[in-house]
């Protein structure tokens, strides 16, 4: 049987040291927003000439003052261009200066969100996420209400999930502030939709465990609260990983064949899936049982 809530401090330092980057990459302005958020205008080109540089296209298209353009480079023949909301008219001029300075040139996509919308579709995106998180901390608690053994209250199992849930959203964001700093990875609506199904994955893989605890607090009434946390953890390891393995293969295909467009969004979730069953086993359980200690610890200077 491995001892992995008796080594818990070494799992709390690697959740450290794979979220502290992020937190850094995400506070000096790694987090970088699509236009779902921002919004504005994103045109995606082809050249099936040769490509020309970020710098001649600015040079171009500076007579039609579109302020500070984005340009940059997608695969081995086509751009982005991203800039402040347009009308359709001007989108017509950009297209024709292209095509006329620099030949045979295709438009695959265009976007255009304003301001307003871009705001909104941030702040329900965050209330969202707040709202799963704290419909989980209700369930966990009223299913775990009955829960023997005294060791921590329901409500605990909750904290604990919501724990690791945080976990996994930090290391998800923390990764794409760090490709938004260096390879400009932007995050659209499409990440979110990730986050959430990372929530829901790792929750339910969180909730197998616990509810192994559960039972064999029922079972193990000579045994201490951590030696029961480790055995169910270790009962249930098999299973997670099997679990997370087979999804991962699926991902992986979507990865390498599904297209360009959703491939960052299934980055995020193998990300996601490889967080969320870590912190299931190495983050929600130890929790549990810190906090155990912390509350004994409690009780005994208050007896003192």
């Amino acid at each position: 049987m491995f001892r992995i809530i008796q080594k818990r401090k070494i799992w709390f330092i690697v959740s450290a040291i794979i979220i502290i980057p992020g937190l850094v990459a995400i506070f000096t302005g790694g987090l970088n927003l699509g236009i779902d958020f921002t919004g504005g205008s994103l045109i995606r080109i082809a050249f099936n000439n040769q490509v020309p540089t970020a710098q001649s296209i600015e040079e171009k298209l500076a007579d039609l003052e579109l302020g500070n353009l984005k340009i940059q480079p997608l695969g081995e023949k086509e751009m982005t261009i991203r800039l402040k909301d347009i009308d359709n008219t001007t989108h017509k001029k950009i297209l024709e200066i292209l095509k006329e300075e620099f030949g045979d040139v295709e438009e695959r996509s265009f976007e255009s969100i304003g301001p307003t919308i871009g705001q909104e579709l941030r702040e329900r995106a965050v209330m969202a996420i707040i709202l799963v998180l704290v419909f989980i901390i209700i369930y966990i608690s009223f299913a775990f209400r009955k829960v023997a053994g005294g060791a921590v209250k329901s409500w605990v199992y909750g904290l604990g999930a919501v724990a690791a849930l945080f976990h996994d959203i930090l290391v998800v964001v923390g990764i794409f502030a760090i490709l938004g700093k260096f390879l400009h990875v932007e995050i659209d609506i499409l990440f979110i939709t990730a986050l959430l199904t990372i929530l829901g994955f790792s929750v339910h893989d969180t909730i197998v465990v616990y509810d192994r605890v559960r039972e064999r607090l029922k079972l193990s009434y000579q045994k201490s609260f951590e030696e029961i946390v480790n055995e169910s953890v270790n009962q249930t390891l098999i299973r997670s990983l099997n679990t997370s393995f087979t999804t991962l293969l699926v991902l992986l295909c979507l990865y390498l064949f599904g297209g360009q467009s959703i491939q960052y969004f299934v980055l995020a979730l193998i990300i996601g899936i490889i967080a969320g069953t870590y912190s299931s086993i190495f983050v929600a359980s130890p929790f549990l049982v810190v906090w155990h200690r912390l509350r004994q610890k409690r009780m005994d200077l208050k007896n003192q």
